[in-house]
């Protein structure tokens, strides 16, 4: 019996932090979005979270413009300061998409109701210094969620957004290069697909993540010459 009760753990455990689509997100329904349209033509999503970032945020911002190419910057709400919202008014202008992002796997242990109130303030805020409002969607800390969570994007009408699976950047025993994730995504990525890398980082707002825009400003061309377009993952339509 105990060994029932220990599979049981764990599946619990999992549906709370697995980086990919599990229990929790098949009873969320479309409150859970890990994968979006294809797209004609077809289109992958690149995505960046625990920005913004001085050091790094606008040499994204350079390489993404250059480029022509939009995408979704997970904020937070902590690291957006007077210092840093002209680099979220510079998101919003050049025409990326914003989402709600937090630095602490804390949110699981709070209420349907209070992490609805966290959202809406950071929001709130976002759209006080920046001029605009960020998309309807969130990002929890390394996709750690619970039901209360869901509970709460249900009541903000909010929706989480995942990635595709293994089609992240960070790496949990080497130090993380730009060739580790371009390797990892380029290859890996297909039709409809959520990338997610870092351009700051939930610990240290000013280091430097020159990693995520030497791979970015490799991966755009090359997921290019295979036919992709690049969209953003926002749910404000």
């Amino acid at each position: 019996m105990w060994i029932v009760a220990v599979i049981a753990i764990g599946v619990i455990a999992l549906a709370h932090t697995a980086p990919a689509p599990f229990i929790l997100d098949r009873i969320a329904g479309d409150r859970a979005v890990w994968h979006m349209s294809r797209g004609r033509p077809a289109t992958v999503y690149l995505t960046f979270d625990d920005g913004p970032n001085p050091t790094t945020t606008p040499d994204l911002l350079d390489v993404l413009a250059r480029e022509r190419v939009h995408a979704t910057f997970f904020l937070i709400d902590q690291h957006i300061t007077g210092a840093t919202a002209p680099i979220v008014r510079r998101i919003f202008a050049d025409g990326h998409a914003v989402g709600l992002h937090t630095g602490s796997r804390r949110y699981m242990l709070l209420s349907a109701s209070q992490v609805a109130a966290r959202l809406t303030a950071a929001a709130d805020r976002i759209e006080a210094l920046a001029g605009a409002r960020p998309c309807r969607i969130f990002r929890p800390h390394a996709g750690w969620r619970s039901a209360e969570m869901y509970a709460a994007l249900r009541r903000i009408d909010h929706r989480l957004v995942g990635w595709g699976w293994m089609l992240w950047d960070w790496n949990w025993f080497r130090r993380r290069t730009a060739d580790s994730i371009v390797n990892r995504l380029a290859n890996r990525v297909s039709a409809g697909d959520i990338m997610v890398m870092h351009d700051g980082d939930e610990s240290h707002p000013y280091a430097d993540q020159r990693q995520t825009v030497e791979a970015t400003e490799r991966l755009i061309p090359l997921l290019r010459a295979r036919g992709f377009a690049f969209g953003t993952v926002c749910q404000n339509d």
